[in-house]
């Protein structure tokens, strides 16, 4: 009786700890930016290669890549070269905290092209490896494809990009990953 106790009431701690929404809008995480809230980490999770032709906000802290691109191997049925996760990442998020001066329980946002393939499996990732607040922006930098009409395929939709928020062309080198 008393491990079952036990087990449950470790369950409801954990399930306090992992109250936030995993979700986070843009335009809410710029905001927190703007009023100067200090106490999270905004990491922009893409590799620094699609940052080079895609854009970059220097809102975000650092870049700290989820998936890293391999381009000595090719990913055949998906056409493109071979993503894999960076071997690092935890231990680089967990660095980037103690530099900061945040703890380990602190809010950490997680930014990629378009949310779903690196942001929200970064933060989830991130939550699994104890970091319990662990978030993401969903739309990510560029946001969701137009499905109809002249304009299809393109990235128009939301995201960090199409909400009007600050970004650029270049990448600030102070920020971006380097192995």
């Amino acid at each position: 009786m008393k491990a079952a106790v036990a087990i449950l009431l470790g369950w409801l701690l954990a399930m306090q700890a992992q109250a936030i929404e995993i979700e986070i809008q843009a335009t809410e995480v710029q905001a927190r930016l703007e009023a100067g809230d200090d106490d999270f980490l905004f990491v922009d999770v893409r590799d620094p290669v699609e940052i080079m032709f895609t854009g970059f906000t220097d809102s975000v802290h650092v870049n700290i890549p989820y998936l890293i691109v391999n381009r000595s191997e090719w990913n055949e049925e998906r056409g493109i070269f071979q993503l894999e996760r960076n071997a690092g990442f935890v231990a680089e998020i967990a660095a980037e905290l103690e530099r900061r001066g945040l703890p380990l329980d602190a809010q950490i946002i997680t930014l990629c092209r378009s949310g779903s393939e690196r942001g929200a499996p970064s933060a989830q990732y991130l939550r699994d490896n104890g970091f319990v607040n662990a978030r993401y922006v969903v739309h990510g930098f560029q946001g969701d494809s137009i499905k109809e009409g002249e304009r299809a395929g393109f990235r128009l939709l939301n995201g960090w990009q199409n909400s009007g928020l600050p970004w650029s062309p270049k990448m600030n080198p102070d920020k971006i990953y380097r192995p």
